[in-house]
């Protein structure tokens, strides 16, 4: 019996001095010096994307939705951006570019106006998607009734938000978005498909992190099933962060996103297409707003 109470106190010796250890929140490194995050190697059984394909139902499907396309294929995209409900232009410039920005965060732009937009040229060859306001059911509903093939959810800090970004834009069981859908794509269907079909694997699920709080949590927002790519909003990580793009602090914030999106097999990108070209994260950086047209277009041409 002596030796058995002996025993309990040496326990709980052991957990008293343990406990303040235990109850000390683990440190997340922000200022980090210059060199110490280093790219993950890209091993080649695991290239970019390989989760992204992996969620598909058919990998090998021949997609409508090109920028979708293209990423799965290695390529970089980038968009124009609509802000303003203007069919002629619209119509005039989607046709040289990967995808459509649909601004709808920091606009005034109404869904029926994105959808008259799409439907008065549906072959144009840029996929719509559009920047939305938010990730409530309501909106995700409305934007991917109206016919657009992706969506870019802002302020993604947490794996919460991310899952409602994800589980809204796709129909069960890869998600939750309710029976409804658009006309649009029918003449785009391959031999058997109809849309409820074949539309889960042609969305694109983009989520955008602009706080530190967001380079905190990437992995886990990447890791979020039927989430596709991320960005970073550089402006907004700039402003959150107090770190101006040209240091190594924010340098370091670009690097722990990259590792964290090739970690989860996902895609990685910057909102500034500057990031695109120049910079040793560049050849990484897939998915982008604005940059270069697919055919030496400009505006102005």
């Amino acid at each position: 019996m002596r030796a058995g109470l002996i025993f309990s106190l040496v326990v709980t010796v052991i957990i008293v001095a343990a406990w303040p250890q235990a109850q000390e929140p683990a440190a997340v490194a922000v200022d980090t010096a210059e060199g110490s995050i280093d790219p993950i190697p890209i091993d080649p059984g695991r290239p970019w994307g390989w989760a992204v394909r992996a969620f598909m139902d058919d990998p090998n499907r021949k997609l409508y939705n090109k920028a979708k396309a293209k990423l799965l294929s290695g390529e970089q995209v980038f968009s124009h951006t609509q802000s303003r409900f203007d069919t002629d232009q619209y119509c005039e410039v989607a046709k040289h570019y990967d995808y459509t920005w649909f601004e709808m965060q920091h606009s005034r732009m109404r869904f029926d106006e994105v959808e008259d937009m799409i439907q008065a040229c549906p072959h144009v060859g840029a996929t719509p998607m559009i920047r939305m306001p938010d990730a409530r059911d309501s909106n995700m509903q409305k934007a991917y009734d109206l016919g657009v093939l992706g969506t870019i959810v802002p302020m993604v800090d947490d794996v919460y938000k991310a899952r409602d970004a994800a589980r809204h834009a796709r129909f069960p069981p890869a998600g939750r978005r309710s029976q409804g859908g658009s006309g649009l794509w029918n003449n785009f269907l391959n031999p058997g498909e109809t849309y409820r079909s074949s539309i889960n694997d042609n969305i694109l699920v983009t989520v955008m992190l602009e706080t530190v709080e967001s380079v905190n949590n990437a992995y886990e927002i990447a890791s979020t099933p039927g989430i596709d790519v991320l960005i970073l909003g550089n402006g907004d990580i700039e402003s959150f962060s107090g770190y101006s793009q040209d240091t190594p602090e924010y340098e370091e914030l670009l690097m722990r996103v990259r590792n964290a999106t090739y970690r989860a097999g996902k895609y990685w990108g910057n909102a500034w297409a500057t990031y695109a070209e120049g910079n040793r994260l560049s050849p990484d950086s897939r998915f982008h707003q604005n940059g270069p047209s697919n055919d030496g277009w400009s505006p102005g041409n």
